[in-house]
């Protein structure tokens, strides 16, 4: 039986290739969902992690938005923290070291107010080795400027996706924005920018109501909604962008299990991320790397590409 090698002898094969990014396993951490690891690590051996994709970094420190900033709800949460964060300079020469000491592969996820302010980045992080790839945010529903913006036409996509790869060897990843109509046209520009690879979806855009104190649950009104809660549209946007597009696709929105990040990987996405689940459970990215193995196999298969875009049809 030709390729069953690896798994006769030994543990099937997890490692994936996320666009030039090498992950010894395709499960992946998401931005903003586990800061810098540092709340994370005294739980979880970092390194056995897929990829750990930092907090929404941006040029200088911001603040956020005003609370209150979660709101849960009965199959997820909103969010509106609005990228606060201690800016580029305290991620690069604090959390940067720290992480790589661990032993974890890194990606860094950045969000600019404009155009050069990606570029600036991007060139920043060039100059310290040990980052993987960089991740960009254009696709945040909690900030006034920046974000969502650049991630909801497909001329502004392809200029800060081009700006950056214009002046990094590193990969980068596009993040996309369910907030679109035509989420398609958004991938297609990125690829055409020079993505090396997607990451999909961000949260959708949605709010609540303190019907106590009849005025909007979050300070900033509206709020990014992730969780189970948007696990079909973020499977149906995948679906219709791996049949579209050719780049590698990080996939996730509502993962809380294995069975959840098989149907991301069935549909065409070579990782998965995990955000909103790992507040529910600190050590969900390893049981789902574990379950991920039992699944190949139960299933006799000794590669994870074997199963991605399964169920495509």
């Amino acid at each position: 039986m030709e390729g069953r090698e690896p798994f006769l002898q030994g543990r099937p094969d997890l490692s994936v290739d996320l666009g030039g990014i090498r992950l010894a396993n395709p499960v992946v951490v998401a931005a903003g969902t586990f800061g810098y690891g540092q709340e994370y690590e005294e739980l979880l051996d970092l390194s056995r992690i897929g990829g750990i994709v930092v907090k929404g970094t941006t040029r200088h420190p911001r603040p956020g938005n005003p609370a209150p900033r979660i709101v849960e709800t009965p199959c997820g949460m909103l969010n509106s923290i609005g990228l606060q964060n201690p800016g580029i300079d305290v991620f690069i020469e604090e959390h940067l070291p720290r992480l790589l000491d661990r032993g974890a592969t890194v990606i860094a996820n950045i969000a600019g107010d404009s155009v050069r302010e990606y570029a600036e980045m991007a060139q920043m992080i060039e100059k310290h080795p040990g980052v993987a790839g960089i991740e960009l945010n254009i696709s945040c529903p909690n900030v006034s400027h920046g974000g969502m913006h650049f991630g909801s036409d497909p001329a502004l996509t392809r200029e800060v996706v081009r700006a950056v790869r214009e002046v990094t060897t590193l990969p980068v990843i596009a993040k996309l924005s369910p907030n679109v109509g035509d989420i398609v046209s958004i991938a297609v520009a990125a690829q055409d920018a020079g993505a090396d690879a997607l990451s999909m979806i961000n949260t959708l855009l949605g709010m609540a109501v303190d019907v106590d104190a009849r005025k909007p649950a979050l300070g900033n009104v509206f709020g990014g909604l992730s969780g189970p809660a948007i696990k079909p549209i973020a499977l149906r946007m995948v679906y219709q962008v791996r049949r579209e597009v050719d780049l590698p696709i990080l996939g996730g929105g509502g993962i809380m299990s294995t069975r959840d990040a098989l149907e991301f990987l069935m549909v065409g996405a070579g990782a998965v991320s995990i955000g909103t689940g790992t507040f529910v459970n600190p050590t969900l990215p390893l049981e789902v790397v574990k379950g991920l193995e039992d699944y190949l196999r139960a299933h006799g298969h000794c590669r994870i590409s074997e199963i991605v875009g399964a169920a495509l049809v």
